[in-house]
């Protein structure tokens, strides 16, 4: 009987593989090839565990665990009944469930809301609206609009909770996907993410996975667990839980960067950046306009608007950059490359802590006091493939930003995800908590670079 995992990641590029040994999180092999999405994601998901595995006793009954952001990961749509209330819980429910929110609607859906919605292609629409007993009117009015217009997304009621079921049945009676869950907020005040966050996961395993067409047959939507962000934002919270202090965590990827804060709750703190007991602590922001491949262009077009480039630098960076877009399964081979490659992952990290700071852009979302941050970690594949010490001088930028407009961390530690442990950690949380910690324990708060 083995006593190992094969924890594997399904990333846009690059697909990663961890295996670890459940009794004490030691990691055992790994390994990582190109995402195989122009043929089966299988293809390049099976090779990497046979590389992983290659001599290890009992591979073939060792349990897999699999997370997938392929194809775009999961884009989340919010509609519901006033602009303010619905961003941020859309806002909320969709970092917690590792989904990034292309769309916002409030109010009664009109011909012209329904062509944003249908333009920002969303996987999951997310329809709110009204605290249970409410105002019902606009959650009633947009599900007969989605139900009419032939809207086949699969959509999660999250809203008043005695409108539930004639939402339900005017969206199945159309053929629509749907899925009913408790208010995300029952009353006036009360934000309730969790069952959301745990319909959206469902939703993604059984409809969004399998609809992305990233493998025939079914395999590949049983292997997945969840979200990669879903799998990284459990990761990160375990690894702020034996940290004890605030974390900040920067994942740079080929299409999306994502920043993950954990702030311990602490009462005297409480202000702009530390509100009071009962807000979320720990946050998620997706830059979806921030990445090393597809979206590298917007990295010198967002750096220009923050005014951090140099005089005559933003010519060169961005012919680079197109270059990375065109051909995202592109190796840099020059050393001009390379660093320019670095150059756009330093400022990519920089403006997208600098988001995330204030408040992630969404409305009535307090910003995040990062002064106190006590560990900086830094991943995704540049910063993997660059080496500790290059990778951890990429992340300066952040701890030195002092345009930034905010308190930066006084003296935070900075380490870098090499062996790519925080899904692996996110996804062996629950079912092995102790290889979990280990895992953490050995790879990120024993290390120490920069």
């Amino acid at each position: 009987m083995t006593s190992y995992a094969v924890c594997a990641d399904v990333g846009s590029t690059w697909t990663k593989v961890a295996v670890v040994d459940l009794a004490d999180g030691a990691l055992l092999a790994s390994a990582s090839g190109r995402t195989t999405v122009g043929t089966d994601v299988l293809h390049g998901l099976d090779a990497a565990v046979a590389e992983a595995t290659a001599g290890l006793s009992g591979a073939g009954s060792a349990p897999w665990y699999v997370c997938s952001s392929a194809g775009g990961g999961l884009r989340l749509a919010v509609l519901g009944y006033e602009e303010l209330i619905t961003a941020r819980a859309g806002h909320q429910v969709g970092l917690s469930a590792g989904a990034r929110v292309v769309h916002v609607g409030a109010g009664r859906l009109d011909g012209a809301g329904l062509a944003a919605l249908r333009a920002a292609r969303p996987d999951v629409v997310l329809l709110v609206g009204g605290t249970d007993g409410g105002d019902a009117e606009v959650l009633t009015a947009n599900a007969s609009r989605l139900a009419r217009a032939r809207f086949r997304v699969p959509v999660v009621v999250a809203g008043n909770a005695v409108a539930a079921p004639a939402v339900r049945e005017a969206l199945a009676g159309r053929g629509v996907p749907v899925t009913v869950t408790d208010n995300v907020l029952p009353s006036i005040g009360v934000l309730a993410a969790g069952p959301a966050r745990a319909a959206i996961r469902e939703v993604f395993l059984r409809h969004v996975i399998g609809g992305k067409r990233l493998s025939r047959g079914g395999r590949f939507a049983r292997l997945v667990r969840a979200a990669t962000p879903d799998a990284v934002l459990t990761g990160v919270e375990s690894l702020a839980d034996r940290l004890g202090g605030d974390l900040l965590v920067v994942d740079v990827g080929g299409a999306t960067t994502d920043v993950y804060s954990v702030l311990v709750p602490d009462e005297r703190a409480a202000g702009p950046g530390r509100p009071a007991a009962g807000t979320l602590w720990r946050a998620r922001t997706v830059e979806g306009d921030l990445g090393m491949r597809w979206s590298a262009p917007g990295v010198v077009r967002a750096a220009v608007a923050e005014r951090l480039l140099s005089p005559g630098e933003e010519g060169p960076l961005a012919a680079v950059a197109a270059t990375l877009a065109a051909e995202p399964g592109r190796l840099v081979a020059t050393a001009g490359e390379r660093a320019a490659e670095r150059r756009i992952a330093a400022l990519a990290a920089v403006v997208a802590v600098r988001r995330h700071a204030r408040g992630g852009g969404v409305a009535g979302q307090p910003g995040r006091d990062l002064r106190d941050v006590r560990l900086l970690v830094g991943s995704g594949g540049v910063f993997r493939h660059a080496g500790p010490v290059v990778a951890a001088g990429l992340l300066d930028g952040v701890s030195t930003d002092y345009a930034g407009g905010w308190p930066l961390p006084r003296s935070a530690r900075t380490v870098v995800d090499v062996t790519y442990v925080l899904a692996a950690a996110g996804l062996l949380a629950q079912p092995h908590p102790v290889a979990a910690a280990g895992l953490l324990d050995r790879h990120l708060l024993a290390g120490s670079v920069g």
